[in-house]
């Protein structure tokens, strides 16, 4: 079997004091790139590019390099960790965000290491779009580039974020960004209104609810999401989903409509793990008889 293809992330790496209906954690591991570099490395070799300050955890960089992830694009850099603080007691679904503090993040400039410029898959996690773009300036070559986004850079740049969109093959995205980006409400509507701009394909993250992809010739759910007797802490699930997803694409090196399919199951799947614990306690260490267990678990709750 042909190896994997590898994947380069580029994203935060931050602290977050995160509060739960479950209970409440402080000075936790988060962070984008971190999220989903743990979630993917369960599938291929990850390449991670961000920042963080001399207060980042020893243990998270061991255990990032126990997961085979390549830290050459780590900066760790004077000052403080970019920092958020949330809270989930009003809704599980949705965070309220409390504080937040740049620090060093503030002035993160990506610059790709050579031996990342070859990667062969490259997943833009939620940061301005014109970094965004500035790192599909550095690649060479990549065969599938996928990105995120959030409602901040749809609405104060917008015109950077639509020239980003025609350069990506996958943007994965919730129900309210895929909403604002399109101008309709009706979720079908609003994927085939974002494929106009460019992508071969959405994804539309739905929370408890799943995860819809959508192409110009087909639709695909994965619904509800993995079901969980508890949720600990919500915090990462989309980037693991990502994780999860671009991993199994990377594993598979394909990306029809078939692996799209099973990609969007994985990536179900390893949201689920994730949010069990708080921070990144769900997908540090995950059995592979476990994932495949789950993986099947998921198929057989959604089959006929």
């Amino acid at each position: 079997m042909a190896s994997p293809l590898d994947i380069c992330v580029v994203g935060s790496v931050a602290l977050d004091d995160v509060e739960t209906p479950a209970g409440k954690a402080d000075n936790a591991v988060g962070g984008a790139a971190v999220y989903f570099s743990l979630s993917a490395s369960y599938f291929t070799k990850v390449r991670l590019v961000g920042v963080a300050g001399r207060d980042f955890p020893r243990q998270t960089i061991a255990l990032l390099r126990k997961r085979k992830v390549d830290l050459e694009g780590l900066d760790i850099t004077s000052g403080s960790t970019f920092r958020w603080r949330g809270s989930y007691l009003k809704d599980l679904n949705q965070a309220e965000t409390l504080q937040t503090e740049l620090n060093v993040f503030e002035t993160f400039q990506p610059k790709l290491p050579e031996s990342y410029r070859d990667a062969k898959i490259v997943f833009l996690a939620n940061i301005n779009p014109e970094l965004q773009l500035d790192v599909l300036r550095q690649v060479r070559s990549p065969r599938f580039v996928a990105m995120d986004t959030m409602n901040l850079w749809i609405d104060i740049a917008r015109p950077t974020l639509e020239k980003a969109l025609k350069k990506v093959d996958l943007i994965c995205i919730n129900e309210g960004e895929a909403r604002q980006l399109s101008g309709e409400s009706q979720l079908p509507l609003a994927a085939q209104r974002i494929l106009k701009m460019g992508p071969g394909a959405v994804v539309i993250k739905r929370g408890e609810y799943g995860a819809n992809l959508f192409t110009k010739d087909r639709t695909f759910f994965a619904q509800p999401a993995y079901p969980l007797e508890i949720v600990r802490d919500p915090t990462g699930a989309g980037d693991s989903f990502a994780g999860g997803l671009i991993g199994s694409l990377a594993k598979e090196r394909s990306f029809s409509d078939a692996a799209l399919k099973r990609a969007l199951v994985w990536g179900s799947v390893m949201g689920s793990f994730v949010v069990e614990q708080f921070s990144i306690g769900g997908t540090a260490r995950i059995p592979p008889a476990k994932l495949r267990r789950r993986f099947a678990d998921f198929a057989r709750f959604t089959r006929l």
